[in-house]
């Protein structure tokens, strides 16, 4: 069975590239293009993991990430906090997020962030990325905790 993706954001081009990239990659992809009842659309749709936006419209990516978190049915969902701010591990870690991936981003990187999240064992510690930088980098995945 297909590992399913579910991606959040409102930039039609980012979705139109994931897509693409992770079909190619074998995985099932559904896309939103707003955070509003993003629980009971992930509850339906069961990721595997999901890429969430920051400025994404509706309640937001933080708080979005944040209610996928308290949620019994979507809290085991790895969830990749991805944004062009600046502060994107300050931001990850306030929404709760599991990973996190810094845009501009490089397909390679995508790509190894969201098979090291599909990869995750539920309940088990946050797992590190193979290669480790000082400073976080657009073109290495960064757990987000």
């Amino acid at each position: 069975m297909k590992k399913r993706v579910l991606i959040l954001d409102d930039d039609v081009d980012i979705l139109q590239i994931c897509t693409i990239v992770l079909r190619k990659k074998g995985y099932d992809v559904q896309t939103l293009n707003s955070s509003n009842q993003v629980v009971s659309q992930a509850a339906l749709y069961h990721p595997d993991v999901i890429l969430m936006d920051n400025w994404i419209p509706g309640p937001g990516g933080i708080e979005a990430t944040r209610l996928l978190k308290l949620d019994p049915e979507t809290l085991d969902i790895p969830v990749i906090f991805f944004s062009a701010n600046s502060n994107i591990t300050e931001l990850a870690r306030e929404a709760q997020a599991d990973y996190f991936l810094q845009k501009p981003f490089d397909i390679a990187t995508l790509e190894a962030i969201v098979q090291m999240a599909v990869k995750k064992d539920v309940g088990s510690p946050k797992q590190q990325p193979d290669v480790q930088p000082s400073p976080p980098s657009p073109s290495t995945p960064h757990p987000a905790r």
